[in-house]
């Protein structure tokens, strides 16, 4: 999918432009994400924080510990509670979009499912995408 991107919300508060093109999706299983996403998984792409721009109200954040110890900054919609993206607090220049958000993800391919030891024995984990049964390593460090 090429830039520039649009995105948002449910209720169309929080907006957002990407000035990256966004190629793959990466489903992750773990506990968290479950929650976050209210799904048996979430599916997200990842891309660099200077690329993405609100253009309407900002998110709120919420620190999570994630499963490794590390902190992990979510954000979310003020009003309508739609979780927006997430950023390690290790590794800020990454954002790990939720690619629901987007206005048209209809572009984008899922090419590797994260955390799998965790995954629901009724989702579908596609054995012809990458997997790692904990996290990947960060793409960008």
């Amino acid at each position: 999918m090429t830039p520039p991107l649009t995105g948002g919300c449910l209720c169309g508060a929080v907006r957002y432009t990407i000035d990256e093109a966004l190629e793959s999706v990466s489903a992750c299983h773990c506990t968290h994400c479950r929650k976050i996403s209210g799904a048996g998984c979430s599916h997200n792409a990842i891309f660099p924080s200077s690329a993405m721009t609100y253009t309407a109200a900002r998110p709120k954040r919420y620190i999570d510990t994630a499963e490794s110890g590390n902190r992990l900054f979510r954000f979310f919609c003020p009003e309508c509670g739609s979780s927006i993206c997430s950023q390690r607090e290790k590794v800020p220049e990454i954002v790990v979009l939720k690619v629901g958000t987007l206005d048209d993800a209809s572009g984008l391919k899922l090419v590797r499912d994260v955390w799998t030891d965790s995954a629901l024995p009724w989702v579908h984990v596609d054995p012809a995408t990458e997997h790692h049964p904990r996290n990947r390593p960060s793409p960008m460090n």
